[in-house]
């Protein structure tokens, strides 16, 4: 690998990190929700999460455009009052990374919670332990191989991520441009077959590595039979 193919992947592997990291919190307190609790819109919540999964990425990439641009109602206030900016910052290339995995890895959480046993649960309430308690000593432990195989295959769909990413942080050497962008800017150089070989078989390699730690997490968590986070 060449210097600059080096630089390329740690800067894949550091977008893909932090939007994980940024995403897990958000996406958890999402699944519990959704596997836990009942009220009105729920249908419409779950569906809504699911969209970038269905709707065409650019769209997705569109979307945040809108929102945390320099016009938009986000982004326009986070320059103002920090003086932050998404745009062509590989930072927002994270964001654009977070969105597209955070479907994914809302259900891999909420298929984990839901297999936890509630009648477990419900005996801890009734021994005296709050619902936080509840959940910090009986829930997460339980569930914790499912949340795990929900990161991982998080991490995997946003090293992976190109639509969104270039719709709304355009792809800049050294900046924005991850391995699937790299990609594609080397098909469009004549004689750019062996670097496109390169990335491309890790990129193969770094994703198949993901999915079989993530089923091999879902098979130690103890869920039920035929029920998997693919």
């Amino acid at each position: 690998m060449t210097d600059a193919e080096i630089a390329i992947l740690l800067l894949s592997l550091k977008v893909s990190a932090v939007a994980i990291l940024a995403a897990a919190p958000i996406a958890f307190a999402v699944a519990w929700l959704l596997a836990r609790v009942q009220f009105t819109g729920k249908l419409l919540l779950d569906a809504f999460i699911h969209l970038p999964l269905v709707v065409p990425p650019v769209v997705t990439g569109w979307m945040l455009l809108i929102l945390f641009g320099p016009q938009g109602p986000i982004g326009g206030m986070l320059e103002r009052l920090f003086g932050v900016t998404l745009m062509f910052r590989w930072s927002g290339a994270a964001l654009a990374a977070a969105v597209m995995a955070f479907p994914l890895m809302v259900r891999a959480m909420r298929l984990s919670i839901e297999a936890v046993d509630v009648r477990l649960e419900n005996a801890a309430r009734t021994l005296g332990a709050s619902r936080w308690r509840v959940l910090a000593s009986v829930t997460l432990p339980l569930c914790l191989p499912g949340m795990a195989a929900g990161l991982i295959l998080g991490f995997a769909r946003s090293l992976g991520e190109f639509g969104a990413t270039i719709s709304f942080v355009s792809n800049i050497a050294g900046e924005t441009r991850t391995l699937p962008l790299a990609i594609y800017s080397q098909l469009q150089v004549p004689e750019g077959e062996a670097q496109v070989t390169r990335l491309a078989l890790i990129s193969i390699a770094l994703s198949l590595c993901a999915l079989l730690a993530s089923e091999i997490l879902v098979r130690r968590s103890g869920a039920k039979r035929g029920v998997h986070v693919l």
